[in-house]
């Protein structure tokens, strides 16, 4: 071995180890044609981590290393050596006896290795490859090793693939379970339930409370015919029919249901009791309604009236005979208080229609007539003034049946009364004529409920702050109470009856003033007792809500119609004024009576009407937009004083309705500067029409009244119509232009943008100039 050691190797020599069993041989061949072989011995197992790509790793020798891999050679070995083409590596650790034992060398120089390395460092598999094993090795896992695999960490556990196939058998049948799951809940009926519906609702709102994506609305909704979003709302009765598509109970509420069950529950007739009629008188203005109320009251209210007529509703309570009670309303017979004889009929059981015996029906009594007719009362009429010399109540009798007022005498339905208010003659009569029809009606109410009732007239009082005064139809009101009228509620602080005394409870059909009300409500407002206070401010807000839906969209169609006008009449002038009176009706009625003053070159426009004093926001309002102040039984306060004679705003004072209506006329008149006179000077009739070459037609007329001048304006007239107006662009006599032809002679006219003249039109000449008399 020694010589063999010492001896120095040669092309064909053999570089060799002293021990040979386990080792492994490699074989160079150089270009000028020698080769040697290099034996390496391999230890079995090896740590191929924490180097450098560069670094060699010496292994120690070992003499019972196990084989566990092979590199292929760089050239042929010799034919007693065996052929080594691949390195493979068994992965289990296992040793094959009939498989010859292999050594490995690791050459880390070669480039090949490093790139390998190199790749293998840089870009690892995040999952091993598996590869399926040959039937014939069941037992046990094989497959080729690489270089880069190699180098990875041996002791990481790889997933079996027995493991992979549980894992993707698992997963399959969860899959299917969770297809029957849905199948089955699907399939299932669901569950109805009941669905609240508003007057209107939103898409997702709805899909919420159906528990529904809102998509299944959407195309529901698209089938209907109905393009909505989700955030789009929709009405009460569409969602009624998606509910119902889907399967659920529709329940339709709407905003207004706060209003239900204001009234309380309905009487029982063991718990109703009699209770006083109420009745109306009604009637042309001077014709003696107060006086006659004065008579049975025993009273002069007529003489503190401001021009000795009413102006105000009237209510009184009487006692006619043994106890037994009478309510009265006084209503104004003035044209201006239409409203206000309205309201008097709807709330009454009994109407007594004045007449006086030396006027006969007039136009209010007509009106008076027509109310009665429509709420339904019997109507008692009470002929007044028949101790006047010039009475003749036959005639008012005549009069009356003509409006189907017959007297019961004559096979009529209607009592008739003679009465006189100054001797007192027949107030018997009437009184008993009243409770006979009270006790034909058999009037009742209930006094043991919450109180009903309806609004008379409504004022501010300096001191008392809201008053109004009702007339209770139903149940009983007292102190305490929370009212609420129209869109106004509160707690009742105190009560008066008619003669001003207080009280604390008011019974059926008896007239009250109650205080402790927040504003003013309108006339003819219902009164209704609730059982808290958030009751009252949850209906009353409902109403100010639909209160200012109203409001707006009449302001929208009056803003329209003032555009119209605008457009035809842009010269007009207008007049704002603001109102304030000391009661509801008064401030209702003179606003109805300049609303029907506005003429063609005038109009009236009423900024703002309140009850109440006249303050300094009102003298602000009427600096800012230029208008009058009405005050109709008010005065204005100290500082509404100081700031309108600072700023010069006009402040007048009413208390009389009539005044009212004449300052306004005043106003208008002396407004009405350009007030056109409109004069007849001639007339014409077309005998022949001509065509000039510039498409305009001349009216060949002659003149059959009067004269027609070049400045005239012509009416055409046809088939007694008036089918235009316009400006004369030409006057021509015997091809002369002319400035005007008189009475009998022939002439040619061409009217300005008109060209519709037909033969046998007439046409008439007028001279329109300003009026130069003012009153």
């Amino acid at each position: 071995m020694e010589e063999d050691k010492n001896k120095k190797p040669n092309s064909t020599g053999r570089l060799q180890l002293k021990k040979t069993i386990n080792a492994g041989q490699i074989k160079q061949s150089f270009s000028h044609g020698r080769s040697r072989s290099v034996s390496v011995e391999v230890k079995k197992r090896r740590s191929l981590t924490g180097f450098s790509k560069n670094e060699i790793i010496e292994q120690p020798k070992s003499t019972d290393s196990k084989l566990e891999g092979s590199i292929t050679g760089v050239s042929k070995a010799k034919p007693d050596e065996s052929k080594i083409d691949n390195v493979e590596v068994s992965k289990t650790g296992e040793e094959d006896k009939k498989t010859p034992k292999k050594t490995v060398a690791k050459n880390f120089n070669d480039p090949a290795i490093s790139l390998e390395q190199k790749t293998s460092e840089t870009e690892r598999p995040k999952q091993p490859k598996f590869i399926k094993s040959p039937k014939s090795f069941e037992n046990r896992r094989q497959g080729k090793l690489t270089i880069s695999q190699a180098l990875d960490d041996d002791n990481e556990k790889v997933r079996s693939l027995a493991a992979i196939k549980r894992a993707r058998e698992k997963a399959k049948l969860r899959s299917v379970s969770n297809i029957d799951n849905k199948d089955s809940f699907d399939s299932r009926e669901k569950k109805k339930r009941e669905i609240i519906i508003p007057d209107v609702i939103a898409v997702n709102e709805l899909a919420s409370r159906l528990a529904e994506k809102s998509s299944n609305l959407i195309k529901e909704l698209m089938k209907l015919g109905v393009m909505a979003t989700i955030n789009q709302t929709i009405d009460g009765d569409t969602a009624e029919l998606l509910v119902i598509e889907f399967g659920h109970i529709p329940k339709r509420v709407s905003e207004s249901d706060v209003e239900v069950g204001l009234g309380g529950p309905s009487d029982v007739e063991k718990d109703l009791m009699p209770r006083p009629p109420v009745v109306t008188v009604m009637g042309h203005v001077d014709h003696g309604k107060t006086s006659l109320l004065d008579v049975i009251r025993e009273k002069k209210v007529a003489l503190s009236e401001a021009g000795g007529i009413t102006q105000h509703i009237g209510s009184y309570i009487v006692e006619a005979k043994k106890g037994q009670m009478i309510t009265f309303i006084d209503t104004p017979g003035h044209a201006a208080f239409s409203q206000m004889r309205a309201r008097g009929s709807n709330i009454t059981d009994v109407i007594i229609l004045v007449v006086a015996a030396d006027d006969s029906v007039n136009e209010q009594t007509i009106e008076a007539i027509n109310h009665a007719k429509a709420s339904g009362c019997p109507i008692i009429v009470a002929i007044n003034k028949i101790d006047l010399p010039t009475a003749n109540p036959q005639k008012v009798e005549t009069d009356l049946m003509k409006h189907e007022i017959i007297n019961e005498k004559m096979g009529g339905q209607n009592v008739f009364v003679n009465v006189s208010a100054k001797t007192k003659e027949g107030i018997e009569n009437l009184l008993d004529s009243i409770l006979l029809q009270a006790e034909i009606l058999e009037l009742k109410a209930n006094p043991n409920r919450s109180a009903e009732g309806t609004v008379i007239e409504s004022k501010i009082e300096k001191g008392k702050g809201t008053v109004v005064s009702t007339l209770i139809q139903n149940g009983s009101l007292r102190i305490g109470n929370i009212a609420v009228i129209g869109k106004e509620w509160g707690k009742v602080r105190a009560m008066h009856n008619d003669s001003g005394e207080k009280i604390t409870t008011a019974l059926p059909s008896y007239p009250v003033e109650l205080i402790g009300l927040s504003g003013t409500p309108e006339s003819g407002d219902k009164l209704v007792v609730v059982e808290n206070e958030s009751r009252a401010r949850e209906v009353t807000q409902y109403r100010s809500r639909q209160k200012r839906i109203e409001d707006n969209s009449s302001i929208q169609k009056v803003s329209i119609d003032q555009m119209i006008k605008s457009a035809s009449l842009e010269n007009k002038k207008t007049i704002s004024i603001i109102v304030k009176a000391d009661v509801h009706g008064s401030k209702e009625a003179i606003e109805q009576s300049l609303n029907k003053m506005n003429s063609d070159n005038i109009d009236i426009k009423i900024i703002h009407t309140a009850v109440g004093e006249i303050n300094e926001s009102d003298v602000t309002l009427a600096i800012a937009s230029q208008a009058k102040i009405f005050g109709f039984n008010v005065k204005a306060n100290s500082q509404a004083k100081t700031l309108s004679k600072r700023e010069g705003i006009s402040i007048k004072y009413f208390s009389i309705i009539y005044e009212v209506i004449d300052e306004a006329q005043k106003i208008i008149d002396g407004l009405d500067e350009d007030k056109i006179i409109e004069t007849l000077i001639g007339k014409a009739t077309v005998k022949q029409v001509f065509e000039l070459s510039d498409s305009n037609k001349v009216a060949g007329c002659i003149i059959e009244e009067g004269k027609v001048t070049s400045k005239s304006i012509a009416k055409i007239i046809r088939n007694e119509k008036q089918v235009h107006e316009c400006e004369i662009q030409s006057l021509r006599r015997e091809k002369n232009q002319v400035k005007e032809v008189l009475n009998g002679l022939e002439c040619g006219i061409v009217l300005l943008k008109f060209n519709d003249v037909i033969m046998d039109d007439r046409l008439e000449f007028y001279l329109r100039e300003k009026d130069e008399k003012k009153p």
